[in-house]
């Protein structure tokens, strides 16, 4: 196993541990982006979000929703931003799926989702959805 992330959860690798439950391990990142930076794993490896089973990314966001309070609360932050990088195009540099909750503030120098990418965009709404669409059936 090569995998930093199953070696965290296998406990092969110590990690500050703030949740472990039956499918899903929660940590600290140990290069965070602020106090309080959690990743949520599922234990089962899966490279990026369309590989988890349903019951395996339930149960992953049913993690989310349960640490993001309590992360915020801890730290006395204002909000937290929470995100998955999903492929190595956007820069997820662990090939594991991971959540991040990151603990916000208001003057804390960040921005929002929106200042990740410049907006780029060619098609028309209705194209984009039509082209979904077909690949969904």
């Amino acid at each position: 196993m090569s995998c930093i992330f199953c070696k965290i959860v296998a406990g092969e690798i110590p990690a500050e541990v703030v949740a472990r439950e039956p499918e899903v391990t929660a940590f600290l990142d140990v290069e965070p982006l602020a106090d309080g930076h959690v990743l949520v794993v599922p234990r089962a490896h899966a490279a990026c979000v369309e590989d988890l089973t349903p019951a395996a990314a339930a149960a992953l966001f049913r993690t989310v929703v349960r640490l993001a309070g309590p992360v915020r609360e801890a730290l006395g932050a204002a909000g937290t931003t929470i995100g998955v990088s999903n492929g190595e195009a956007t820069g997820q540099t662990i090939p594991h799926v991971h959540v991040h909750i990151v603990p916000r503030w208001p003057d804390d120098g960040a921005t929002n989702v929106h200042a990740i990418l410049p907006r780029r965009t060619s098609r028309p709404l209705a194209d984009v959805g039509a082209a979904i669409r077909r690949v969904l059936t």
